[in-house]
């Protein structure tokens, strides 16, 4: 399989194994009822908008949805750092750390 074939819902089910959050909020890219499913057997709220494709169209809380934002500006940020979007640690705990780093100086 190529990087071009592989899909965001193919993650999913290692992604929401141990959920333990009141709502997963995810872009279009995880809208499958096998996602919604496994979120809501879960006892978490899906907030997922539905494709333009999906013939009922499933309602989600805009407003929760809007909080997305934050954390994809909050991944737009560390981009920024160029070791970090580069990868030039070689281990994966050096990679660990310097990301803690990141986020540190990030938050202060």
């Amino acid at each position: 399989m190529t990087a071009g074939n592989i899909h965001d819902c193919s993650h999913a089910d290692a992604l929401l194994e141990h959920i333990t959050a009141a709502a997963i909020i995810a872009d279009k890219g995880y809208d499958s009822d096998a996602v919604i499913m496994k979120i809501e057997a879960a006892g978490a709220l899906s907030v997922i908008p539905s494709k333009s494709n999906r013939k009922v169209q499933r309602p989600h809380d805009k407003e929760l949805y809007k909080e997305r934002n934050l954390v994809e500006r909050f991944f737009n940020r560390l981009k920024h750092w160029r070791g970090l979007a580069t990868r030039y640690e070689k281990t994966v705990e050096s990679y660990l750390a310097m990301l803690h780093l990141i986020c540190a100086r990030l938050w202060l």
